[in-house]
């Protein structure tokens, strides 16, 4: 190839040469026939070492490093295709764990409450069942009041009336007869409350 590049440089050399005899009277050295053949040498010998220099150094590094960045981004975009999958997986089970906290933290809340409320069920019954027998403790209490101090009611009766009249008159009265007074007060006056 390069035998090639200099037959046709030394043919075109020829045909300028013939042509540009008029030209070396203008007085460029460029366009005078006697120093094309070194211009065309240095020409050949310039573009040549940059050819080779081009081609055997600098174009392989430029690919090379072509060839790694384009390899390098291709592993690039696979473990970024890896991660992203990665991540929407941990994120898919990042939302099942939640899902199934919240489930279990409502059937924990459900059973708590169920719990609860049998709880205060029971302590409502067990205090109904006490107040109950408070109640009815306390009716018979007032019922045994009630009969005794009838009895009681009438004795004090008795006994401030003997005592009232003792203080009235200066002597002692029969009890049997106050007595008998007191129990028919005492009688008209539940006749009385009965018929209300």
């Amino acid at each position: 190839m390069l035998k090639k590049i200099i037959f046709q440089t030394f043919s075109l050399s020829f045909l300028v040469l013939s042509s540009a005899n008029s030209a070396e009277s203008g007085g460029m050295p460029q366009l005078n026939p006697e120093f094309w053949f070194s211009q065309i040498v240095w020409l050949v010998l310039t573009f040549g070492i940059l050819y080779i220099i081009l081609s055997k150094l600098v174009l392989p590094k430029i690919s090379d490093n072509l060839e790694t960045r384009k390899s390098q981004i291709l592993e690039n975009i696979e473990t970024a295709e890896k991660q992203r999958e990665e991540s929407e997986d941990k994120v898919k089970q990042f939302e099942k764990i939640i899902l199934s906290s919240k489930v279990e933290a409502k059937n924990i809340f459900n059973e708590a409450r169920k719990k609860v409320l049998n709880d205060i069920n029971k302590k409502r019954i067990a205090l109904e069942k006490d107040i109950d027998e408070e109640i009815a403790t306390t009716e018979k209490e007032i019922s045994k009041l009630k009969n005794g101090s009838e009895v009681k009611i009438r004795k004090i009766a008795i006994e401030t009336s003997s005592e009232l009249i003792k203080q009235l008159i200066g002597e002692e009265v029969n009890n049997s007869s106050i007595s008998a007074i007191v129990e028919d007060r005492s009688r008209k006056n539940k006749e009385k409350q009965d018929g209300i």
